[in-house]
């Protein structure tokens, strides 16, 4: 792929094309059926993976014994750093398994990569500490526009009709990341396509009016 065909946000999107190509000779290619886990929360072990081809969802196990979606990755991303989560593949992907070893060698050489993967992972660490919070402090349509525009932020692209950004999210999925009811989560839907600030599709979510999308994410 150029670097064009990584969805912005992504390791591979980030950094330059020299450190793409080595990063991208690491590891071992394989391929993971839908619904395979990739990595499980709390299990140590001495590799991470770089998605090639894939959308997977990050999951964690909640009090009573279900599996909360927190995030999604898709091509481009490197997961495992840190393991903090279960990951699992949503579609048949193709993945490159690299040994923490491999990683370091190739960090060192790759100063650029060093810093993009550190602020990925910081970036995220932020994101699941706000969401920690929200889910207490505000209401599902806040939450709601907060993950909208930050999966808008990380892997969305300019199109002339807004920001563009194909990952497929089912309206229960979007529910257990907002914390909510499915049918509260429904009517918080409805209402920001309504406003004319979202419009779903098939395995697509365009933001119309990123400002508007913006301010509601924002609301104290």
């Amino acid at each position: 792929m150029t670097d064009t065909s990584w969805l912005p946000g992504t390791l591979l999107r980030r950094i330059d094309e020299t450190s793409r190509r080595a990063l991208l000779r690491l590891g071992v290619e394989r391929t993971a059926a839908a619904s395979r886990v990739l990595l499980r929360e709390g299990v140590q072990e001495s590799h991470v993976i770089l998605l090639d081809d894939a959308l997977a969802k990050v999951t964690v196990a909640m009090a009573d014994g279900r599996q909360a979606l927190i995030d999604v990755r898709v091509s481009g991303d490197v997961i495992g750093e840190p393991r903090s989560a279960t990951v699992t593949a949503c579609r048949t992907s193709r993945i490159r398994i690299i040994q923490r070893s491999e990683l370091r060698a190739f960090l060192r050489g790759h100063p650029d990569a060093a810093m993009e993967l550190a602020g990925i992972v910081a970036n995220r660490l932020r994101t699941a500490n706000r969401r920690r919070v929200d889910f207490a402090a505000h209401p599902v349509k806040v939450r709601l526009a907060r993950i909208l525009w930050e999966i808008a932020t990380a892997y969305g692209y300019r199109d002339h009709n807004g920001i563009a950004v194909d990952i497929h999210l089912t309206q229960d999925e979007l529910a257990t990341m907002c914390g909510a009811a499915e049918i509260t989560l429904q009517k918080a839907l409805r209402d920001l396509r309504t406003a004319g600030i979202i419009a779903t599709g098939y395995r697509r979510m365009l933001v119309r009016d990123a400002a508007a999308l913006q301010s509601r994410a924002d609301a104290p």
